[in-house]
């Protein structure tokens, strides 16, 4: 297809600048972007040549360098590490014949590495084109990049399987997957899909509000903020126009409790979209999908299609007068883009890179117009709220953290996947109860808490309850529920440096705190873990995370206090050990 007929499939609009690139890559031989192809694409949209230029150097999903038909991304997360991705990526490297950035001779294959594909509970994993690999060892990728030599496949990608969630727990945003056909918008409906939707347009927008207020939800993603009030203030902000958008660019290494929702039940999304817009009377809505998600930008785009035949989506949704559309925003490679403003910024075709708050986006969000953002795990649960009532939701979970939550285990148990069950299930039953205790019999040793952005917990917190309150008690946060199991022979201060790698990639460098903190953070981290760093060293690490907790623009900067804290308070003699 030419060039030009691949502009002429988008609206000469901003907004579909990512959208744009990604179909270009995708139609040339090279998997790459020309400067030919930028230079049209500015001319396409009324650009400057040097905002597209920008946006391409960005995001690391584009390359402007001839790429092989297959693009293999190795995963380099602290899940993938802790189960041997590095090691992976060297044994890839010498069955390629290449280094990591390179091509080989016939053309066949490009190395690449990933900080995070979100499929960490079958770490070590790699991705190549749109499919994605796991549990692999040397054996299993030879045969592999045999199949793709060959054009068979005696590997099935763990795309094609179903989601590995475990058994047991309370379902509620899981209660159709691996019980409905995600395609098939009946198999929803026979279970109650847009049930929710139905009574929401009985009610009042406020009426709608009201009942999510007095549900108690309060945002799955990392933060806890209570959904009614986000909904609240956008409700009654000004503008003449408002947008509801949906986070889903779960990038967050150790996270992928979103991935299975959208994968395996994408219409509870899209329900819990039109509620939201409804209740804060927007007509637009954006679900921002991480690029690495193809299974789940397909879902959805499929869910939208059949909501928007069955009269769910349009210019009078079921006769009720209220219009809504709804559109699937794909991203392009940048952890970055989970910070709120910085979504929305790449959801109007620019560079990720967080915007100064306030003006916080319940006021000024897409196109400066008011917008809540909601996280897809919170939107999930909405559906059920209308159709069962907020009475029936707070008989889960607790007082002040009522419902379920997705907790997700990896590591070294016995039983990595993701489970729900209710709010403030305690860190023990998640690691032996439903993770199967430790792989060969071994001591728990750490878990990492949260997230890359969340803590080293040592035996002590095996009691902690896991909910936006309790795990106050052990100076942690709840953040994503994902809980990483490290076992008595692993070093702190290798995973550690994990970490501080993956922050170092993904800081954006808009503010100098955060580009160059993290820059030296990764610096200290390495000499730690190679045994020649100093006590000073430590004490440094402390305070320079510190100094970017209070003067870095976004919580990017602003986390690394809480994976270096943590692991000082907690294993402190272990770090102090390797830096004498």
């Amino acid at each position: 297809m030419k060039r030009i007929q691949v502009l002429r499939q988008f609206l000469p609009q901003a907004e579909n600048l990512l959208a744009i690139l990604h179909a270009l890559a995708r139609q040339n031989p090279g998997n790459d972007l020309t400067r030919d192809d930028l230079a049209e694409v500015a001319h396409y949209l009324s650009l400057p040549y040097s905002r597209v230029q920008g946006v391409v150097t960005f995001y690391s999903m584009y390359s402007l360098v001839p790429r092989g038909s297959y693009v293999v991304r190795v995963c380099q997360s602290p899940p993938c590490h802790l189960m041997g991705g590095r090691s992976l990526l060297v044994d890839l490297s010498r069955q390629l014949g290449i280094e990591a950035g390179q091509t080989t001779a016939d053309g066949c294959f490009t190395l690449e590495t990933s900080e995070c594909l979100g499929h960490c509970e079958v770490a070590p994993a790699m991705q190549i084109n749109e499919e994605v690999y796991g549990d692999l060892t040397a054996e299993r990728v030879a045969a592999i990049l045999e199949d793709k030599r060959r054009g068979t496949q005696t590997v099935p990608p763990v795309t094609a399987e179903a989601p590995r969630l475990l058994p047991g727990g309370k379902r509620i945003v899981l209660d159709n997957v691996g019980r409905i056909h995600p395609e098939r918008i009946e198999d929803s409906l026979v279970r109650g899909g847009y049930d929710g939707l139905k009574k929401a347009l009985s009610l009042k927008p406020e009426e709608v509000i009201a009942q999510v207020e007095r549900s108690g939800l309060r945002g799955r993603g990392g933060a806890g903020f209570p959904t009614g009030l986000k909904w609240k203030f956008a409700a009654k902000a000004a503008g003449a126009h408002k947008y509801i958008v949906c986070n889903a660019d779960e990038g967050e290494p150790g996270t992928f409790k979103d991935r299975p929702i959208m994968e395996g039940d994408p219409h509870k999304l899209v329900e819990g979209m039109i509620i939201a817009g409804y209740a804060i009377g927007a007509a637009k809505g954006y679900i921002y999908v991480r690029g690495e998600y193809a299974l789940s930008i397909q879902r959805l785009r499929k869910a939208i299609a059949d909501a928007r035949h069955h009269g769910f989506l349009g210019s009078n949704l079921l006769g009720s007068g209220f219009a809504f559309e709804l559109e699937v925003k794909e991203g392009a490679g940048a952890y970055i883009c989970g910070e709120e403003t910085a979504l929305i910024e790449s959801l109007e075709g620019k560079r990720g890179q967080p915007r100064v708050k306030p003006p916080y986006p319940a006021n000024a969000g897409v196109y400066n117009l008011p917008t809540a953002v909601n996280n897809v795990e919170t939107l999930a649960n909405v559906p059920a709220i209308l159709s069962h009532g907020p009475d029936w939701f707070r008989g889960f979970g607790t007082d002040a953290c009522p419902g379920t939550k997705i907790y997700l285990v990896m590591g070294d148990v016995n039983h990595p996947g993701f489970l729900e069950a209710d709010m403030g299930t305690s860190l023990s039953e998640i690691i032996y109860g439903y993770g199967g205790g430790i792989k060969g019999g071994r001591k728990f040793k750490a878990a990492l808490v949260g997230g890359a952005a969340g803590m080293f917990l040592g035996p002590p917190a095996l009691s902690a309850r896991m909910d936006f309150d309790a795990m106050k008690e052990f100076q942690a946060t709840l953040g994503s529920g994902s809980v990483l199991v490290m076992d008595e022979t692993r070093s702190l201060p290798e995973m550690l440096w994990s970490v501080l790698c993956f922050f170092e990639h993904e800081s954006c460098g808009k503010c100098t705190p955060c580009r160059a903190g993290c820059a030296e953070l990764a610096k200290i981290g390495g000499r730690l873990k190679e045994g020649n760093a100093s006590a000073k060293d430590l004490d440094v690490m402390l305070n320079l995370s510190q100094v970017m907790w209070t003067s870095s623009l976004c919580p990017l900067g602003q986390s690394l206090i809480m994976p270096v804290k943590s692991a000082l308070d907690n294993f402190g003699a272990e770090l102090r050990l390797q830096a004498q």
